[in-house]
């Protein structure tokens, strides 16, 4: 029997121990240590943007929606087809969802049918860039502009990926990356939000450290900390930064492997797709895609359902992916559909997604495609 090909394997490099060891010599384990100060470095470095490590992707988001005043009644305009944190984060705080159709090339938004889901009620809107590859981010700024909205940019799956030459995150007010152990760089549990105008980031370290001014006296900036505003736990340990440091100094190597990846899927698996048996993901002009997933489209749910089955039996594991938001129980209560279901449901059902993760090699997914081809031969 074959070795199992694993849909994901968390990332690692060596130094990540080595740092975790250090960090736990250092006895500084409760954040904003070193390794901290060095993630956010990084992110600047690669970004231009300022930012703060988060316990996770869906805590960046939490943080947005505080940052960005959210109030019961405030409607946010947010894709449906996307994990439960794009909206949950602001369902949290009282707002009403407003979900919107998605580009079938894509997998995001539909920036052409963002204006007509805006009420007075409006303030925010989600981009979600879906497979690390970018919404149509200036269309949706000049939307933003247009009705004074503010944008956060859900990035979690997008760390190195641009947007016309502009890292994905840094061109809404807020941007929220996530390094779960699924994503390309992996703290275990943890994510970070950027921010685009310098004078907010002060408060943004507020509402982390619980609502208080401790950054600031650990700077000797005040003489003693205090509570200045509503906040909670948002910092992660230093332990979680140790480990994610190790990676982002291999960011690089490990962004050119999942290239080389993505790209030998697709050549391995056009043939289907121009046969008409399958559809490969579109990376529109001006996006710089980060190898994050490899997904395919099939017929239709029965397909997908019988290939998944298919590569199970021989040893690898595919997964689709979201049930649209407005079609669970919460998105039913929180949320509405503005206009018609025309590609969210149907593209959702279709898609399946296949291994991806530093610890794959080429033999994995000429092996991958390979029985993906057989299927469909044995199809007709």
């Amino acid at each position: 029997m074959s070795d199992v090909i694993d849909f994901n394997i968390p990332p690692f490099v060596p130094k990540c121990k080595t740092y975790v060891d250090e960090a736990i010599d250092n006895r500084k384990l409760c954040g904003d240590g070193p390794f901290t100060k060095k993630c956010h470095e990084w992110i600047e470095n690669r970004t231009g943007s300022k930012n703060l490590l988060t316990t996770s992707g869906s805590t960046a988001l939490d943080m947005a929606a505080i940052l960005a005043n959210i109030q019961p009644g405030d409607e946010v305009i947010v894709s449906s087809f996307t994990f439960t944190s794009s909206a949950a984060s602001f369902a949290l705080r009282g707002a009403k969802l407003v979900f919107v159709d998605i580009r079938p090339d894509t997998m995001n938004i539909d920036e052409n049918l963002i204006e007509e889901a805006i009420t007075e009620k409006t303030k925010v809107i989600v981009p979600v860039h879906y497979a690390g590859v970018a919404c149509e981010m200036d269309k949706i700024m000049e939307i933003a502009k247009k009705y004074n909205l503010i944008v956060v940019e859900d990035a979690a799956q997008a760390v190195m990926s641009e947007y016309k030459g502009r890292a994905l995150g840094t061109i809404g007010d807020y941007g929220c990356y996530s390094f779960h152990e699924t994503k390309n760089y992996s703290m275990g549990e943890g994510g970070a939000i950027l921010i685009k105008d310098p004078a907010l980031f002060e408060r943004a370290e507020i509402i982390r450290e619980k609502g208080t001014d401790r950054s600031q006296f650990l700077r000797g900036q005040v003489d003693k900390y205090t509570w200045r505003e509503p906040g909670s736990s948002f910092l992660p340990s230093e332990l979680n930064a140790a480990y994610l440091y190790a990676q982002l100094e291999e960011a690089d190597k490990i962004n050119d492997h999942r290239l080389k990846l993505w790209d030998l899927y697709y050549e391995n698996l056009s043939p289907l797709a121009e046969a008409g048996k399958i559809e490969l993901p579109v990376i529109p002009e001006g996006c710089k895609q980060n190898g994050h997933m490899f997904y395919l489209k099939v017929k239709d749910i029965k397909v997908r359902t019988e290939l998944i089955a298919f590569l199970k039996e021989n040893n690898i594991q595919a997964v689709f992916h979201y049930i649209p938001l407005h079609s669970a129980p919460a998105g039913k209560i929180w949320g509405r559909f503005s206009g018609e279901d025309k590609y969210t449901t149907k593209e959702s059902e279709r898609l399946l997604r296949l291994p991806m993760h530093y610890d794959l090699t080429e033999e994995d997914v000429s092996r991958v495609s390979e029985k993906v081809k057989e299927f469909f031969a044995k199809e007709g």
